[in-house]
């Protein structure tokens, strides 16, 4: 069961993700929380700027329905966020029940991996030596 999914400007709630997936089956909650990091390949990022193309919600629901019609998983949640983020503001948030343990793990990876691979954000990166970067852009 998908029970949350969201693109959106505003911080993410791991918590809000985990409630999301309880279920009373579920010996194992996996959660995954992308952070934006100071550096990249060798350089210092200042600041990160998501865009999102206006599908983006439409495409992670999908990702998540996949993982979700695995029989093992009992629940998903997941969410990316747009808009500038700071050094240390989560960008992804992503959270999966099953009974076990290395189920859980999977689902979750297969899950941000997925989401990684399909969703139409783009990052703008800004470093502190005036230049930026575009990644995943097409």
């Amino acid at each position: 069961m998908v029970t949350l999914v969201e693109v959106l400007d505003e911080p993410l709630d791991l918590a809000a993700h985990e409630a999301a997936v309880a279920d009373p089956r579920a010996g194992a909650v996996v959660s995954f929380q992308g952070v934006v990091r100071d550096h990249d390949h060798g350089r210092g990022v200042a600041l990160l700027e998501y865009e999102g193309h206006p599908t983006a919600a439409a495409i992670l629901r999908e990702v998540a329905e996949e993982i979700a019609a695995d029989p093992a998983v009992y629940a998903v949640a997941v969410s990316h966020r747009i808009g500038s983020l700071a050094i240390g503001d989560v960008a992804l948030v992503a959270s999966v029940s099953t009974a076990h343990r290395a189920a859980a793990f999977a689902a979750c990876g297969r899950l941000v991996d997925e989401a990684k691979a399909r969703l139409p954000i783009w990052k703008r990166q800004l470093f502190h030596d005036g230049t930026e970067e575009w990644v995943n852009c097409p």
